[in-house]
């Protein structure tokens, strides 16, 4: 399912002031950029422009994110909430469904979960302490609403929560806990905290996803993922961005290379 079309500059975007993130090439020289597959890869070195883009559709999109509290609001996203008002958003069917990720968000969401946990399992105990000796269903009532949010984290986020997990499995018990069929993805390096065994895993995750009506858009460096079937690879190492061949992107060649001879590329640095 494609739900984002397409985004397209204004013809304002002409009188917007010079610097960032105007000033960034893929940026300026964009007139439209297309999604004609429900998984989208944006590929290119860093800062070339890939996650500028990725934050501006985010915060034209206004989807939830992922360790901010509100993407209208986050004090990161600034930039990218002003350049949103110089695109239009082409949509299939417009919703609100899904969300925005950035690889170093999750980190830092993880820790808020395990706290808020520790916090309610706190709650409960200085219940159990205050109404040690009344009635079991007075205690019951004063239980009540912290057992209520506490079982509801960990129905979400498992038993142990996301932080006592490896990063890698908590990425992925995060992204099955937080999806939602029918929905817009937007992921930023989501690489980040997976092995590659953890990325091929992921790649599974994502078809079954994509059966069920989802589309994602995904800024990354990894070679594993991109081998999605089916799927677009935009490269951001061009203005403006361009298709491209998975067997003919820089990040496969120079990884497949490295691998069959590695000798070669050490040998300078030895």
């Amino acid at each position: 399912m494609i739900h984002l079309q397409s985004v397209s500059k204004k013809a304002s975007f002409a009188s917007q002031r010079d610097g960032y993130p105007y000033s960034v090439p893929v940026i300026a020289q964009l007139d439209t950029i297309r999604f004609e597959t429900p998984v989208t890869f944006l590929v290119g070195e860093n800062g070339s422009g890939k996650s500028t883009l990725m934050e501006m559709i985010a915060a034209g999109s206004r989807l939830p994110a992922v360790g901010a509290s509100d993407v209208e609001r986050d004090a990161t996203l600034t930039a990218a909430r002003q350049l949103a008002r110089s695109f239009t958003f082409g949509w299939t069917k417009r919703n609100h469904r899904g969300f925005f990720l950035r690889a170093e968000d999750f980190f830092g969401f993880a820790r808020r979960m395990d706290q808020m946990q520790r916090e309610m399992e706190a709650d409960l105990a200085a219940v159990d302490e205050e109404y040690a000796g009344r009635s079991d269903y007075a205690k019951g009532l004063a239980r009540m609403p912290h057992a209520g949010q506490l079982a509801a984290l960990r129905q979400r986020y498992g038993e142990e929560g996301l932080d006592a997990r490896s990063h890698g499995e908590s990425f992925l018990a995060l992204f099955q806990a937080r999806f939602v069929p029918n929905g817009l993805y937007l992921l930023d390096e989501p690489e980040a905290p997976l092995s590659p065994l953890r990325q091929v895993g992921f790649l599974a995750l994502l078809h079954e996803m994509v059966q069920r009506e989802a589309q994602f858009i995904i800024a990354t460096h990894s070679p594993i993922l991109m081998a999605f079937p089916g799927a677009t690879i935009l490269s951001f190492d061009e203005a403006p961005p361009r298709a491209i061949p998975w067997a003919e992107l820089e990040h496969v060649t120079i990884t497949r290379d490295f691998l069959n001879q590695p000798g070669a590329f050490l040998a300078n640095l030895l």
